[in-house]
């Protein structure tokens, strides 16, 4: 009696040992991002605030580059303007987005470094990062207090669409990439 069961413990802990660790909503997230790497998108303004004017008259693209499996950085342009940056990294409390603003000869330019942290493990789709410390600050120094209180969010839905919006109370922002049309590797934004 003692052999069948120590077989079957054996089988139930070699089963145990060779389950894959389950992803967290976060790694499969940036998995995703990663999945993208190298590759340029189109977007469009989908909301339709009167501030989002100027932006949803030019052409928006986006660039996932510089990958590892902890920071994806996306140039961001906007028509001529590729001032833009947008950093994701993986952090032991989870996940940051940091918004990389830079003059033409690759200087911070104005507000620089804001963002904001994940406060929960969102989906694999959306990851939202609420205003964080520094940013409040930076914003309260800068003139910009209305800021002090948005929420950023990505959103990745593979082979369909790539989203990123602001929301704060009053204020709703959201661009949608299409994936399933990446462009030719010319012009795109700054490296």
């Amino acid at each position: 009696m003692k052999a069948p069961l120590a077989a079957a413990l054996a089988l139930i802990l070699s089963a145990c040992a060779t389950a894959p660790a389950p992803s967290s909503p976060q790694d499969v997230f940036m998995a995703r991002l990663n999945a993208l790497c190298g590759q340029r998108f189109e977007g469009r303004v989908v909301t339709t605030d009167a501030a989002d004017a100027g932006f949803a008259s030019q052409r928006l693209v986006m660039h996932v580059r510089d990958c590892a499996p902890d920071e994806v950085r996306i140039p961001f342009s906007v028509g001529e303007d590729r001032s833009r940056t947008w950093f994701v990294t993986r952090t032991a409390a989870g996940l940051t987005l940091k918004h990389d603003h830079r003059d033409p000869q690759g200087r911070p330019d104005g507000l620089h470094w804001y963002g904001g942290d994940t406060t929960s493990t969102g989906t694999a789709d959306r990851q939202e990062f609420p205003v964080d410390a520094f940013s409040i600050a930076l914003f309260n120094a800068g003139d910009a207090a209305v800021s002090t209180t948005n929420v950023w969010a990505m959103e990745v839905h593979p082979g369909r669409m790539f989203a990123y919006e602001l929301r704060r109370p009053n204020r709703h922002f959201r661009v949608e990439f299409d994936l399933t049309r990446p462009l030719a590797e010319q012009g795109g934004p700054r490296s």
